[in-house]
């Protein structure tokens, strides 16, 4: 292919882009969000917002909503501010793009990327996949002298849910996927709400609180017994911190307060308690703000247990964490010790996890993109043109069963030969009803 290939790692909370012959240079986070700050009464588009000055209650409009995206027109002013001169500079119709995708994404949506990609842009070809379907070619499970393991669980905590997604030999396991409905927005406004409530309002203030979050919280190792401490002794305790609010006449960012800072009458200072380790906790504990869910580990183990038994040992030995919220201290080792309580006894409980969790599905994504073989699952602009979406159901791998044309009975092909191909795999029971009908005779029908 001629051209750049343009990787785009398209998160719920954060884009994560860069381009495939730069493979030493870090990848461009973007907020994948359209904000407007009511204090300087701008709007800001994706990667504008690093020139905001004002992060005082600042409205959000988010492209992604529940995990699916929704907002065409947010999200195409992200992607031209992405591939414009501010940032990539590239012509995107002599370009090829590397897209993820939500899990289980919908057919109409999938339909969209397509249209965007090839009708809006006029992308010379692209291949839209998941988070976890890159992460094999990655370093994640990588270890010296070692091949790559066949088989693998990947725990994908990010902006809008949690997934436990099996992968065997490259490809995931769909039927034993899982999900948890916690991620990095329901923590934030978890954060919020508690704060609110008990000390300042910052109901509007998302970017603060979730910067707060990202500096101050942590997964407790032991939850009753640090909740013992914060209880006997609210203010002097070990966990307590304290958090220095943005001053946005200074332009001063927030901060936690070290010891030699001094406190001025017009700072406002944040105590954090037990809402350090308290809003991470959701994540192990759903039931804690009544979701009707099991923690991650139980959930884990649940979708170890539906994969074939002689292989689950191997599934427990290579378990890889990626996604924002896998970077709060002390994530993996909570999350190991609940593991070996639900392991069975033969099995190794072993956790993967990377330096940098947000940015490893885009660097198993570049090394995909660099590889020779790339090509051969790329969608060009020509098979689009010639066969629209259904190109990009025959090529890219997909949660929904596909059925080949010639296993079909004949009837129902001609009946139903316009549907696009995944409406058709959703009524696997229709040929059935169709023969009974005609094969049963009035003696039967007597019975």
């Amino acid at each position: 292919m001629d051209g750049s290939v343009i990787v785009l790692d398209n998160g719920a909370s954060t884009i994560k882009v860069g381009l495939a012959d730069r493979q030493l240079g870090e990848p461009r986070l973007i907020p994948n969000a359209v904000v407007r700050s009511k204090g300087d009464k701008t709007t800001y588009f994706g990667h504008e917002l690093e020139n905001c000055k004002d992060y005082s209650s600042l409205h959000y409009r988010l492209p992604f909503e529940k995990g699916y995206l929704v907002d065409w027109d947010a999200q195409k002013a992200v992607w031209d501010g992405i591939f414009s001169a501010e940032v990539l500079g590239i012509n995107t119709t002599e370009s090829t793009l590397l897209i993820t995708e939500p899990y289980f994404n919908l057919p109409n949506l999938q339909e969209i990327y397509d249209q965007f990609v090839f009708e809006e842009y006029e992308f010379q070809a692209y291949y839209r996949c998941t988070s976890a379907s890159v992460i094999p070619y990655g370093n994640l499970f990588a270890q010296p002298g070692l091949p790559t393991a066949e088989c693998m669980i990947l725990v994908d905590s990010g902006f809008s849910f949690t997934h436990v997604v099996p992968i065997m030999s490259g490809s995931i396991v769909w039927s034993s996927v899982k999900r948890l409905d916690v991620g990095g927005k329901l923590l934030t406004n978890q954060l919020k709400e508690l704060v609110s409530f008990r000390q300042w309002n910052m109901m509007d203030e998302t970017y603060i609180m979730n910067d707060v979050k990202e500096a101050c919280c942590y997964v407790s190792s032991n939850f009753k017994r640090d909740l013992e401490i914060c209880r006997l002794d609210p203010k002097g305790n070990s966990i307590v911190q304290e958090y220095i609010l943005p001053d946005l006449s200074t332009n001063r960012k927030g901060r936690i307060r070290r010891p030699h800072d001094i406190i001025t009458e017009t700072d406002q200072v944040l105590v954090m308690n037990n809402e350090r380790f308290s809003v991470p906790e959701v994540i192990f504990r759903p039931d804690d703000i009544g979701l009707d869910q099991s923690g991650l580990a139980a959930t884990i183990a649940l979708s170890i247990s539906s994969l074939p038994q002689d292989l689950q040992g191997m599934f427990w030995a290579n378990i890889g964490l990626i996604g924002g919220n896998t970077k709060f201290p002390g994530f993996r080792g909570r999350l190991i010790a609940e593991l070996q309580t639900l392991a069975p006894v033969d099995c190794e409980v072993t956790v993967y996890d990377c330096e940098d969790p947000i940015t490893e599905a885009y660097r198993a994504a570049l090394r995909f993109a660099n590889m020779p073989a790339f090509t051969n699952h790329l969608v060009t602009r020509a098979e689009y043109a010639e066969s629209g979406s259904n190109a990009s159901r025959r090529k890219f791998q997909d949660w929904k069963p596909h059925e080949s044309e010639k296993d079909r009975p004949k009837e129902v092909t001609k009946t139903r030969g316009k549907q696009r191909e995944d409406d058709r795999s959703q009524a696997p029971f229709k040929p059935t009803r169709t023969r009974s009908k005609t094969t049963v005779g009035p003696s039967a029908r007597r019975r």
